[in-house]
């Protein structure tokens, strides 16, 4: 008696008739949790992973190594043209050798996510990819595109955001080249594009931004004498924020949701699907002030006028001048 084994991007025969899905930088924060909630609830009959590290240095958790295991994983930079044909192309199936495969939904998690590059930098690991891989996701009809992108696209203000709202001021470098690659996506003839805009995302083994915040917490409460750990602008500034999980399962349902929707209704062929996806805690920095210190059990506040009207001036400066003194 033979056991038969299943080999890179062969479809799982137990679940042959649901969809072949591709991550692209599947082994970033979000895409090992995606590719996580698709592998533990069987959704796919293929799974693939592309991103340019490997698996053995993605300082994967015990929980991902099955979903992001080397049989689902292929190395690649997506934003090159050469590289399409080995990310898109699958083998045929077991039942039909003649019949040509291909993916059904595509998530694009790539993009530079460093802050202070150069625009250079941002357009050709984010704009660049994001454009590369739509163009070939439309040419081989694919069902469904979903484009992370973020909330940092926005104008500043004090009202909640709607996706319908033009704007023109970007927060950050990667939200300038994030808008530009959803306005050229928008474009592309035959792409089932579904943008989603994600806030501060959060969870286990969270880095970045809250890593980050918990670290410097950490810091302040092991200095003597205590000193008051401050935020720039004020309590009342909203940090919305979402956790890994939810955007998982979000992602998933808005694939299956434009995979459903050849044409969305009173929407233009160029009109871009927009979706801003947050929780319901309407999180500000007020919000994050008082769980530090409830968990830490130091005294946190916010600058006075002075301060933040010099940090709009020369905001590196003031960066440098923090980190100098912690």
């Amino acid at each position: 008696m033979c056991n038969s084994v299943v080999g890179p991007a062969d479809p799982d025969p137990a679940n042959a008739a649901k969809p072949a899905v591709l991550i692209i930088g599947g082994l970033g924060y979000i895409g090992r949790f995606l590719a996580h909630h698709i592998h533990t609830h069987h959704l796919a009959s293929t799974l693939r992973l592309v991103d340019k590290q490997l698996p053995q240095l993605a300082s994967l958790a015990p929980e991902h190594q099955a979903a992001c295991s080397a049989q689902n994983f292929l190395q690649a930079d997506a934003s090159r043209e050469q590289s399409q044909a080995r990310i898109f192309d699958l083998p045929p199936s077991p039942e039909d050798v003649s019949s040509k495969r291909e993916f059904d939904y595509v998530f694009n998690c790539g993009g530079e996510t460093r802050f202070s590059q150069d625009d250079e930098v941002y357009k050709v690991r984010s704009y660049q990819l994001s454009l590369t891989v739509g163009k070939e996701a439309a040419r081989r009809g694919v069902k469904a595109f979903v484009e992370i992108s973020t909330g940092h696209v926005y104008n500043p203000s004090r009202t909640p955001q709607k996706e319908g709202e033009k704007t023109s001021k970007p927060h950050t470098k990667q939200a300038k080249w994030k808008l530009a690659a959803e306005e050229a996506l928008a474009k592309i003839p035959g792409l089932k594009l579904c943008v989603l805009r994600l806030p501060l995302v959060y969870g286990p083994y969270a880095g970045r931004w809250l890593g980050t915040l918990l670290a410097l917490a950490r810091v302040y409460q092991s200095r003597e004498p205590r000193e008051t750990m401050k935020w720039l602008w004020g309590s009342e500034l909203r940090t919305n924020t979402l956790h890994v999980e939810d955007a998982a399962l979000g992602m998933w349902l808005a694939a299956e949701w434009r995979a459903r929707n050849d044409r969305i209704p009173n929407a233009s062929p160029n009109e871009r699907i927009v979706f801003n996806v947050v929780d319901r805690g309407a999180t500000s920095q007020g919000t994050m002030a008082g769980i530090i210190k409830q968990i830490f059990g130091i005294e946190t506040g916010f600058q006075n006028t002075l301060v933040n009207t010099f940090a709009r001036l020369n905001l590196e400066r003031v960066v440098d001048e923090v980190n100098d003194d912690t």
